[in-house]
């Protein structure tokens, strides 16, 4: 059986399912081709699952430490069971949500494998899906256009394989029926010290092990100074220039043994549980992509500014494309794709104007270019920088550890780019997020009236420092 259609889209994660909104807004057929569940890693294993535990071991520390705020506390204690009940509740009900948008704008959610088909009787080219359904039988989507959106799943290590049991995944982590009380973690990115973060506020004892030599190997160095700082102040341990050797992993006595090698030096480690957090790897394997002309770079599908393949009417979305993994730079890509191929005005993407956020304690947010990384692409830079002690309200939340800094170009005044560490940054970026969109200069951001007291006054006084200017410090 065929079943046409304007646009089939292969994966109903985040960038798939806003992508096929976008279509149907625009009067598109529009049918969705998903295995799992729709809303994809972020809404299931990753973004909403992962930031409902980080809000957790935020409260709980808070109400550890409210004697500060003058409120004294007894009885506290942690039940982890509820913890990821309200996690899974809120999973369930943003999943209906999603359910409700494919309703709404009569989109055709089929449940099932797929895989990209060439040239057949259903097409004279390649781009249809032959799908599996879940009940056995098949069935072949033919489209116009397909959008490829099959994201990706943790990187792993050889050797140290996910069981579910000693060895973790973030897949695997957030299903723990109970909190371990040591953790080991290998990698230092966004997501190893989240993990971080949470775990050592539920009390767990937590030893990082990054290969760079920073954590947040991507980000501002002195934003990753700060952070190491303040993890390091809270009791984890990181250990950076560590390359873990899995061929010496063995368990003993219910518990994770582990060598790793810093220089000449071998360190052994030992823990309840070790967590493997070194990226994530695209789903372009078993899709039929040798089925048509579509090229693959580094393991990723190699795509245009317009998210088109090497097959122009084969566009490709989200984590199986590299670049920012992120969920919304993947809904971006989408709407991007849909008003491409439907011939509406479109700008293409530009990856230095999406967000970048870490739900750590103290947070992490930046967008654009770091100054390091201004000046290797021959930008004459100057910065500005403001801390976050010089802000009434940080002062009145008791969260007064980061900074904001504000890079232009010396020459043209345009913004270049915005580091953030400190409280509620992750809300705070999408201002400055706008401002570099809008083309603002500093001058200008700095010339806008700012609320006291707020935390985003902040990001004017930054604006200010940039040419010496800032009245707070």
């Amino acid at each position: 059986m065929a079943v046409t259609c304007d646009v089939a889209i292969l994966g109903g994660g985040t960038g798939g399912y806003i992508a096929a909104i976008r279509a149907a807004q625009l009067g598109k057929e529009v049918v969705i081709i998903e295995q799992d569940k729709l809303g994809g890693t972020c809404l299931h294993r990753g973004c909403i699952p992962s930031k409902a535990l980080l809000r957790s071991a935020e409260l709980y520390d808070q109400m550890k430490n409210s004697a500060s705020f003058g409120i004294e506390t007894s009885g506290l204690s942690l039940v982890f069971p509820k913890v990821q009940e309200r996690k899974q509740g809120i999973v369930d009900q943003l999943h209906k949500g999603v359910q409700y948008l494919m309703r709404k704008h009569k989109i055709k959610v089929i449940q099932g494998k797929g895989r990209v088909i060439g040239p057949s009787i259903f097409s004279p080219k390649s781009g249809a899906v032959a799908v599996e359904l879940n009940d056995g039988e098949m069935e072949t989507i033919v489209p116009t256009n397909l959008i490829i959106a099959t994201g990706s799943r943790p990187r792993t290590l050889s050797g140290l394989t996910p069981d579910g049991k000693y060895v973790l995944s973030s897949d695997e982590a957030l299903l723990l029926e109970q909190l371990p009380s040591s953790m080991i973690i290998v990698g230092g990115g966004v997501i190893g010290v989240e993990w971080a973060s949470l775990l050592n506020d539920f009390g767990v004892q937590v030893t990082i092990v990054e290969a760079a030599d920073q954590l947040l190997p991507a980000e501002d160095e002195e934003v990753a100074r700060g952070l190491l700082k303040q993890l390091q102040k809270r009791g984890i341990t990181v250990m950076t220039n560590v390359s873990i050797k899995p061929d010496t992993f063995m368990i003993n006595d219910e518990q994770v043994h582990i060598s790793a090698q810093r220089g000449d030096e071998v360190l052994e480690l030992l823990a309840d549980k070790l967590l493997v957090s070194i990226g994530r790897q695209a789903n372009v394997e078993n899709i039929g992509l040798e089925n048509t002309d579509v090229s693959l770079e580094h393991g990723f599908i190699r795509v245009n500014e317009f998210m088109q393949t090497t097959e122009p009417h084969i566009y490709a979305i989200g984590d199986c494309i590299g670049g920012l993994q992120l969920a919304h730079a993947a809904s971006h890509e989408g709407i991007t794709a849909v008003n491409h191929l439907a011939g509406e005005a479109s700008y293409g993407y530009h990856a230095n104007q999406v967000p970048r956020c870490v739900y750590t304690r103290p947070e992490v947010a930046s967008v654009g270019l770091t100054a390091k990384e201004a000046r290797a692409k021959g930008y004459e830079v100057k910065e500005g920088k403001v801390p976050f002690s010089a802000v009434g309200k940080a002062l009145v939340q008791g969260e007064t550890e980061g900074f904001v800094k504000m890079v232009a170009d010396a020459h043209t005044n345009d913004i270049l780019g915005v580091q953030m560490i400190g409280p509620h940054v992750t809300e705070l970026i999408g201002q400055a997020a706008l401002a570099q969109l809008l083309d603002a200069t500093p001058w200008e951001i700095g010339q806008a009236v700012f609320a006291h007291p707020t935390l985003s006054e902040i990001l004017g006084e930054a604006a200010l420092a940039v040419d010496g200017l800032s009245l707070a410090t």
